[in-house]
């Protein structure tokens, strides 16, 4: 997609400084860049389910956006959303408005992944004009870091504690976005906080301008659940991309996949996992065994993905 990247960085800000997110946060870096993308002469309407951003974004009657904003519930974001773009679309119908609206859906992975999925895959069926945006930390953060589906196998949460007894949570995380990809909706994108955040963007962009339900997944970690200094996210970030953790790549109507972003080396899932305290107990002598399984469930997501790409 041809545009101008330098022009796209220096547009106003529409999440505005003066929240209470967390220093370091990735979900307040990921939403902030994912704004960007939408052109200055556009409007938007936020539909944010509760969680990180809505609690720390918008205390009433202050807000952090200066878009439309709706709190939504835990499961309803993505059915708010696209009545409200049903909406849009009548009244424009009937000559009523005449701005262009962008519609977007917000939520991290327990109200996507869990609890909201219900409500995003009916929003993603029925093609609504609009994108979701799950801004995954990989655990409920906000209500005292439990575990999701969205949680990796052997991180250590406050309901898969690691311990004398356990290695921390013992089922494979769900891969939504191959999840949403099967919806044969327009447009599909999986990415983190990397470099200059052009592949988040791009993949941001072309979401919020392609006709239809389209959906984003970003990495966005979490400084208090993973446990690491505030300083060190994009190190994380580029960790999970260079050890395949979390591959970088897009997919269109369902069928053209298209990996966005592949490592010169391919990294030991080691890599990543020192790098936060989640995963501490699995770098202690004794452990191999474990660190070998979640390596092979990485090599093996990755093969089969590098597959569909090449189709």
């Amino acid at each position: 997609m041809a545009y101008n990247f330098k022009e796209v960085m220096s547009r106003p800000e529409r999440l505005v400084p003066g929240h209470r997110m967390c220093a370091g946060c990735g979900a307040t870096v990921a939403l902030r860049n994912v704004l960007k993308a939408i052109k200055p002469e556009d409007k938007a309407v936020i539909a944010n389910a509760t969680g990180c951003m809505e609690v720390s974004t918008f205390t009433y009657p202050y807000s952090a956006w200066t878009d439309s904003y709706i709190h939504n519930a835990f499961e309803n974001a993505a059915s708010t959303a696209g009545g409200v773009e049903a909406a849009y679309n009548a009244l424009k119908k009937r000559g009523k408005i005449d701005e262009t609206f962008k519609f977007l859906a917000v939520g991290g992975d327990g109200g996507t992944y869990d609890i909201g999925f219900q409500s995003l895959s009916g929003a993603m069926e029925r093609n609504h004009d609009m994108v979701y945006v799950c801004y995954d930390n990989e655990a409920y953060m906000n209500t005292g870091i439990q575990r999701s589906s969205a949680t990796p196998m052997f991180a250590d949460t406050t309901t898969t504690p690691s311990g004398t007894v356990s290695d921390g949570k013992k089922q494979n995380r769900k891969d939504l976005t191959e999840v949403m990809a099967a919806h044969k909706i327009p447009y599909a994108g999986q990415t983190t906080l990397m470099g200059n955040f052009k592949d988040l963007i791009v993949k941001a962009e072309k979401a919020i301008y392609t006709e239809g339900a389209c959906f984003l997944n970003i990495l966005a970690p979490c400084p208090r659940g993973w446990r690491y200094e505030a300083e060190n996210i994009m190190d994380i970030c580029k960790a999970a991309a260079d050890t395949c953790f979390w591959p970088l790549y897009e997919v269109e109507n369902g069928e053209k996949w298209t990996i966005t972003y592949e490592p010169k080396k391919k990294l030991p899932i080691e890599e990543f996992l020192k790098l936060q305290g989640r995963f501490r107990h699995l770098l202690q002598p004794g452990k191999e065994d474990q660190v070998a399984k979640l390596q092979a469930e990485v090599d093996k997501r990755w093969e089969l993905l590098q597959k569909k790409c090449s189709l």
